[in-house]
């Protein structure tokens, strides 16, 4: 096999890698670009390219992320990931770790840790790299490995939920959630929401997007009760499907173009969070992105107009 035909064979691998690191589908790409270019212009051959491969990925990652947290410090209101419609890396073995760990509160969560303690739970917790390996990729001794991955353990034990409902469970929610929501039912709202919900959104400055989160059962359903009538009277359509693993949907305007994505949080059997990422170059992957300001606008004329 040549190396286009090794890099392709081990793309899958390496996309989930940078983007469990990164929490961008764009930044993800763009490492795993930069180690092919890497791997392409090396004069010789690595012993393993299946162990070259992710330790340039890796590594390119955690550059990124480190130079990546002074943007987001500075980012314009809550930062959310970059929504992921499917994990290209399939693994029977390490399936129920992959799922959980490419959610959004996971990744909010792998947010808190160092790029280096990042880097250790993921190769070590999520895709079962051997210590030995880990240790050739972020250059630390095998021992300081060990301390860095029980730092990074504590700190998502720390952040995790008392219970989460399966997969058939959530689907059932989900649906009772976006059923409820399109006929602006508050009460089956409410019902399904816990007492602290949260709804976050995140327009990075660059779209419509809430002054602050919105909080509690009564606050969060009134709110979400008010959208079908919206989106009848400016075309928007809602589309559930998966997000990052956890039930969601797309919004689309009214030529079929991105314009918002929700994702569910669940929690005890209730809704405990509802992210929704706006910001249009978070969404360009999904597809043509709407202009959330045009649409933005409609809306509020809308408003002024009677029923």
């Amino acid at each position: 096999m040549d190396k286009a035909g090794e890099f392709e064979a081990l793309r899958p691998l390496l996309f989930s890698i940078a983007y469990r690191m990164l929490g961008s589908v764009t930044e993800a790409e763009d490492a795993v670009q930069e180690s092919w270019l890497r791997f392409d212009a090396s004069s010789t051959r690595p012993v393993s390219v299946k162990a070259f491969l992710p330790t340039t990925v890796t590594r390119i990652a955690i550059d990124v992320l480190r130079s990546a947290r002074v943007r987001r410090e500075q980012y314009a209101g809550p930062w959310l990931p970059e929504p992921l419609l499917d994990d290209p890396y399939q693994d029977p073995a390490r399936a129920a770790e992959l799922a959980d760990s490419v959610s959004m509160a996971a990744l909010l969560l792998l947010e808190r840790l160092s790029p280096l303690e990042r880097s250790v739970f993921v190769l070590r917790e999520v895709f079962a790299f051997g210590f030995d390996e880990v240790s050739t990729v972020v250059g630390r001794s095998e021992a300081a490995c060990r301390q860095l991955l029980v730092r990074a353990r504590r700190h998502m034990r720390e952040g995790r939920p008392r219970f989460v409902a399966d997969r058939q469970e959530q689907q059932e929610l989900a649906e009772k959630f976006f059923g409820a929501m399109s006929q602006g039912d508050v009460d089956g709202l409410r019902s399904l929401l816990s007492a602290d919900v949260q709804l976050v959104g995140d327009g990075g400055g660059k779209a419509p997007q809430l002054a602050r989160a919105v909080a509690g059962a009564e606050n969060v359903a009134r709110l979400l009760a008010t959208i079908p009538a919206l989106m009848t009277r400016t075309g928007i359509t809602c589309e559930p499907r998966a997000i990052n693993g956890e039930p969601g949907a797309l919004f689309r305007d009214r030529d079929g173009k991105v314009l918002r994505v929700m994702v569910l949080d669940l929690l005890d059997g209730r809704i405990h969070v509802i992210r929704s990422v706006i910001n249009p170059d978070k969404l360009g992957h999904l597809g043509p992105v709407a202009d959330a300001w045009a649409v933005h606008g409609e809306v509020r004329q809308t408003r002024r107009q009677p029923n």
